[in-house]
């Protein structure tokens, strides 16, 4: 309780750690319920599924360089000013998507929100950081990314039953609604984070290549990278399958709904025990979980059965996600190194989305949907090498 709520001489107050939960789960919220229709929206400009995943991956690119450009921009302004500033833009975003039919703008709108979701992810990364005691850093990843996955379980829920029917654009006007929501509660809270770098390093490539120079960087990079690539199969390529099989669009949300469902029961639990006993034990297991899934449902040929066996793929995800970032933050050695090196870091989101994208959509060129579920088992398997060569770190010994 004292981690979210304290007790004052003036009664009970939400801790920073809350409020900022509280916000990603509006934030988290919003970009769910995009993401719920986004395959199927693509789907209607795109005819293929090899050119929707290849679209997707030309916007994960997008990002991966936008990281390192906006870099500058990050370290020379304030992290809350930034974050607030860039959810109402998000917001005016979504609603010119709720508006527009052409193809071009199309394009054009989502390079800008690509840009936009690049600037608030690492931001607030940076504010949760500079909130937490290094002591306590897996624990409040854990915290949020609870939050965080509250509104993954619930958001495509509320799709499926309750937006779908009106349309897409509608469930554009929500999202958008939802991050000026965001908004308000985070000017309300009072968070501030004034963490500037005075003097700007605008050598992106230099920065580039001084990240990965470090071993433990470079191995906190790619596994941070797997995760994301485990959801490129689960929220773009997924969705594509139930579609082609036949189902209704309605499953999508049902699906990922049983996907969230082991973050939110696990995620907390296993964040904690990493900082006690390491992240390096569940970066293991995380990843043979999801190694030996898409294997199994490979010779599997119900669609149900298959979507099942995927959704339990989301335990392994639940050791990873909490872990992964924090395992960053641990081996970062002070707050220059943060500013400087975060934003590279965060291009592992890219990355995993990168090959999780671009690599199915030209297989699909080739060979029958099936075989992707044989790619992202050689993907995941890569990481849970990598894995092995990470460095113990134990937080605290309590």
């Amino acid at each position: 309780m004292g981690v979210l709520i304290r007790k004052y001489r003036s009664g009970y107050l939400f801790t920073g750690i809350a409020k900022l939960s509280i916000v990603l789960f509006l934030v988290s919220l919003s970009s769910s319920f995009i993401d719920t229709i986004w395959a199927v929206y693509l789907a209607g400009f795109f005819q293929s599924e090899s050119y929707v995943g290849l679209f997707s991956g030309f916007l994960s690119v997008l990002a991966f360089l936008s990281f390192f450009f906006l870099v500058p921009l990050i370290e020379k302004s304030k992290k809350s000013v930034l974050f607030a500033t860039v959810l109402i833009l998000s917001a005016l975003t979504y609603i010119f998507f709720a508006i527009n039919k052409n193809f071009y703008i199309f394009i054009f709108l989502a390079i800008v929100i690509t840009i936009f979701i690049s600037i608030k992810i690492t931001t607030f990364g940076i504010i949760v950081k500079d909130k937490s005691r290094k002591e306590n850093l897996s624990r409040n990843e854990g915290i949020v990314y609870s939050f965080n996955n509250f509104s993954w379980l619930i958001g495509p829920l509320i799709v499926s039953l309750f937006l779908l029917d009106f349309g897409h654009s509608i469930i554009f006007v929500s999202s958008a609604t939802l991050l000026v929501f965001a908004f308000f509660m985070f000017k309300m809270s009072g968070i501030k984070d004034d963490n500037v770098v005075k003097k700007v390093d605008n050598d992106v490539f230099k920065n580039f290549l001084e990240f990965f120079k470090n071993k433990e960087r470079v191995i906190s990079y790619l596994i941070g990278a797997g995760v994301t690539t485990w959801w490129a199969l689960i929220y773009l390529y997924i969705p594509l399958y139930i579609i082609d099989n036949g189902l209704n669009e309605y499953l999508i949300g049902i699906f990922l709904f049983a996907c969230a469902g082991p973050l939110i029961l696990f995620e907390y639990l296993f964040s904690k025990m990493a900082g006690k006993y390491g992240a390096k034990k569940f970066f293991l297991i995380g990843y043979a979980i999801i190694t030996i899934i898409p294997i199994i449902v490979f010779f599997v040929n119900s669609p149900y059965l298959v979507l099942g066996i995927l959704a339990l793929g989301s335990v392994g995800l639940a050791m990873l996600e909490p872990t992964t970032e924090a395992y960053f933050f641990d081996i970062i050695k002070n707050k220059k190194e943060e500013n400087k090196f975060y934003g590279p870091y965060n291009t592992a989101i890219e990355t995993g989305l990168i090959f999780g994208k671009i690599a199915p959509a030209i297989l699909l060129i080739f060979l029958p949907f099936k075989y992707i579920f044989l790619l992202f088992s050689a993907f995941m398997f890569f990481f849970f090498i990598v894995s092995l060569k990470a460095k113990k770190v134990v937080e605290r010994r309590d």
